[in-house]
């Protein structure tokens, strides 16, 4: 097949949405597929753009034998919510004209939000009469709604418009969980175009067994008993119970609460735990140096607000499975997340927006060592079985065939 990938977010950006198009692609590839990618320039989690991006409008690469043709969009990316989603609104027009301009290709598949992005390549699809699969990351508006971020009347019901276009008009829809398919079907997805992929990770680039001490060493963390929370510092992570947990643990001995990332709230968090001797703060890491920041933690966190209604999975859930290490979720009691740490046994659930629960779990796993292993080898045993690689970009790939069998 010749597939185009229409995607806002791609490496040398950082974090799990722009690997995750990249690890798709790459693997199309070694299936003997043809796979163009259309996306901007890297911005997202890169404090400087690379040199070879600057004063450029258009940019044309290669990389495990997937082309990339790169836009330079709109962009003035801010800590802000309105600046982000300002250029989530005007890039992806953008990137929709680069790609009809990309030349005719067997279907296109995108990854939403942002909602734009669907759009367009609809719009695309329409231009060539060509089927569109839309991958549904998060399911917007809603998840901004419940967060208390998105009010205006006329501007939900405007999103509102695009997604049931969206869930209405995909060829097919892919989302990560049960709990995703069965709100995407109340929102106009057709039941019989809505599969469920689950967000996969590389189990093969993380050990439970991986050599430890690496990282500690490298930013002189010492040999205390360490919470990680690594990834985006956003709004939706709720991550203030963090800093709360670790206040009331102040006075424990031998604990060290380590905030890896960045993102909108890093910095007013960072400001918040200034003071506390037992919290760290490091940048975001390269995704090569991602396993060896699990391979040193005892413990990993998950936090969402109690806010966040949608049932989302996040995507750092698969990757600590994969490292063998167990799972401190601070999230809601309903939705798929839950679901699938306990289903796992890869770790506990507490209530969000709970210190005092989150640190007591914490503890609780410091005084029994035994606990984390035994969670730790739950979980990556759950990885290897459900949420490899080649299996869930199995499942994608069987999606495309579908429809292009059926256009």
């Amino acid at each position: 097949m010749r597939i185009l990938i229409l995607s806002h977010y791609f490496p040398p950006e950082i974090g799990s949405g722009p690997h995750y198009p990249f690890e798709l692609a790459e693997s199309l590839v070694k299936r003997k597929h043809k796979v163009t990618v259309v996306t901007g320039f890297p911005r997202y989690n890169v404090p400087v753009m690379p040199p070879d991006y600057r004063y450029r409008l258009f940019k044309r690469e290669c990389k495990s034998g997937v082309q990339i043709v790169r836009v330079n969009a709109p962009n003035f990316y801010g800590s802000s919510v309105i600046s982000r989603g300002l250029v989530q609104m005007l890039a992806p027009p953008a990137l929709g004209l680069r790609a009809a301009l990309a030349g005719r290709h067997d279907v296109i598949y995108t990854i939403t939000p942002p909602i734009m992005i669907g759009l367009a390549a609809r719009r695309v699809a329409q231009v060539y009469r060509i089927p569109w699969v839309a991958n549904v990351q998060d399911l917007f508006p809603q998840s901004m709604i419940d967060l208390g971020i998105l009010r205006g009347q006329r501007m939900i019901r405007m999103f509102e418009r695009m997604e049931r276009t969206l869930y209405r008009t995909a060829t097919a829809i892919t989302v990560m969980s049960p709990g995703n398919r069965e709100f995407v079907i109340s929102r106009g997805g057709d039941p019989d175009r809505v599969h469920v992929v689950p967000n996969w990770v590389d189990t093969r680039s993380f050990s439970a067994d991986a050599p430890r001490g690496a990282f500690r060493q490298a930013h002189g963390l010492g040999d205390a008993f360490m919470v990680v929370f690594a990834g985006t510092m956003g709004f939706s992570q709720g991550l203030d119970v963090v800093i709360e947990a670790a206040r009331l643990t102040a006075g424990e001995d031998g604990l060290l609460w380590l905030m890896v990332g960045g993102g909108a709230e890093r910095d007013r968090l960072a400001a918040a735990a200034e003071g506390l001797a037992n919290v760290r703060f490091l940048p975001m890491q390269p995704k090569e140096k991602y396993p060896t920041v699990l391979a040193d933690a005892d413990v990993c966190l998950v936090t969402l607000r109690p806010e966040v209604a949608t049932p989302t999975v996040p995507s750092k859930i698969a990757t600590i499975m994969a490292a063998g290490r167990p799972i401190v979720a601070s999230i809601p009691a309903t939705g798929d997340a839950r679901r699938v740490i306990e289903e796992s046994g890869g770790g506990v659930v507490v209530p969000p927006a709970d210190p005092r629960a989150l640190a007591d779990a914490v503890l609780a796993l410091k005084r029994d060592r035994d606990a984390p292993a035994r969670m730790g080898r739950s979980g990556r045993a759950y990885a290897e079985a459900n949420l490899s690689r080649e299996a869930c970009v199995t499942l994608v790939e069987d999606v495309l065939k579908r429809v292009t069998r059926s256009a």
